[in-house]
């Protein structure tokens, strides 16, 4: 989900509490705080010697000793409103990055809004070859990569 879409949920919904799931059903704790907003440029060079850059929209969550703490979508959104100089124009893609046993960072897929509740689906990031045409070696005999093992 980009910026604008998931803006758009919370303004559609500003009294609605904010809810996030994680990728294997569980729930990052209601009460946690949304400590940053922030745009993450990278700029790196791939396995294939192409340089690339990516942007995100990083909204950094934090879960305090504070369990009465509750955000709402309509507070999130006047965050967002403070960070536009700092997003820019870009319709970035949005990344919740949380800490339970390690730091991860989860993007974005879902929204939906019910009981009061607005609810972000979080799904899984995956790491790729971004230049397999340059990097991945050829088979050693034409269709010999069809299981026999000969690759």
């Amino acid at each position: 989900m980009n910026t604008s879409e998931f803006r758009t949920h919370l303004t559609n919904h500003p009294d609605h509490e904010l809810r996030f799931q994680l990728p294997d059903g569980g729930f990052i704790a209601a009460h946690a705080h949304i400590t940053e907003v922030g745009r993450l440029d990278r700029t790196f060079l791939d396995c294939g010697g192409t340089k690339r850059r990516t942007s995100t929209c990083l909204l950094q969550s934090w879960v305090a000793e504070d369990t009465d703490h509750r955000i709402t979508a309509g507070k999130l959104a006047a965050i967002f409103d403070r960070a536009d100089e700092l997003l820019g124009e870009d319709d970035l893609p949005v990344e919740i990055e949380h800490e339970e046993e390690w730091i991860s960072q989860f993007p974005v897929v879902g929204a939906e809004a019910a009981g009061g509740i607005l609810l972000f689906r979080l799904g899984l990031k995956h790491t790729d070859c971004l230049a397999k045409d340059v990097c991945l070696p050829e088979p050693r005999e034409p269709g010999c990569c069809t299981g026999t093992g000969c690759c």
